[in-house]
């Protein structure tokens, strides 16, 4: 099952799944997002924005996600926010390189089939001296997880990966540091990541 397709099927579902479980880590992680500044931020896997109710009205921002069902659900939610949402892949961003000050990347570097691109893709359009802000399921390296582990073909193929290792991920990424890493949900399953370029 392609992930257009699954998450064509999911969107009308989606909130009800994770939206009171995500909607704390989510705020808490757009909370270094500032206040003011008119900045160029993309919400990379958009979804259906739920991180919008966090955002600082401030700045002008760029909504992507790779369905027009979860685009749809996101329209409905962007209120007073200067917002243009596009239907576009996360593994080929259809932008610029370093034309965003922010990129906020909340649960989709486990949702891609390729976490490594992604996150290419992601530092590629970022700014120097721009930050990532991150929030996702990982595993640590060399942890067993094997529940986990076992469940992650059929996750996959429905809705998302249980098997990305956030560290070597960004391995594959030059110009990227680590400027804070907090667990945040299920034992430290979830991680709140900010991420500087260089």
């Amino acid at each position: 099952m392609s992930l257009r397709f699954s998450y064509t099927l999911i969107a009308p579902f989606y909130d009800a799944a994770i939206r009171r479980a995500t909607s704390r880590i989510r705020a808490l992680s757009l909370k270094h997002l500032p206040d003011e500044g008119g900045l160029r931020i993309l919400v990379n896997g958009i979804g259906t924005g739920l991180d919008l109710p966090y955002l600082p009205p401030a700045h002008d921002y760029i909504g992507l996600d790779l369905t027009t069902a979860m685009l749809r659900r996101a329209r409905s939610r962007s209120g007073n926010l200067q917002i243009h949402l596009v239907q576009g892949n996360s593994l080929d961003l259809p932008f610029a390189d370093n034309c965003f000050d922010y990129v906020v990347l909340h649960l989709i570097l486990a949702v891609v089939s390729d976490p490594m691109q992604c996150l290419k893709e992601t530092a590629r359009v970022l700014k120097t001296g721009g930050q990532i802000l991150l929030l996702d399921k990982f595993l640590r390296r060399n942890e067993r997880a094997w529940f986990r582990r076992v469940l992650n073909p059929l996750a996959e193929r429905i809705a998302t990966r249980l098997d990305v290792v956030f560290e070597d991920a960004l391995e594959s990424v030059s110009g990227l540091k680590v400027d804070s890493d907090v667990p945040v949900l299920a034992n430290g399953w979830f991680r709140n990541i900010r991420l500087v370029k260089i």
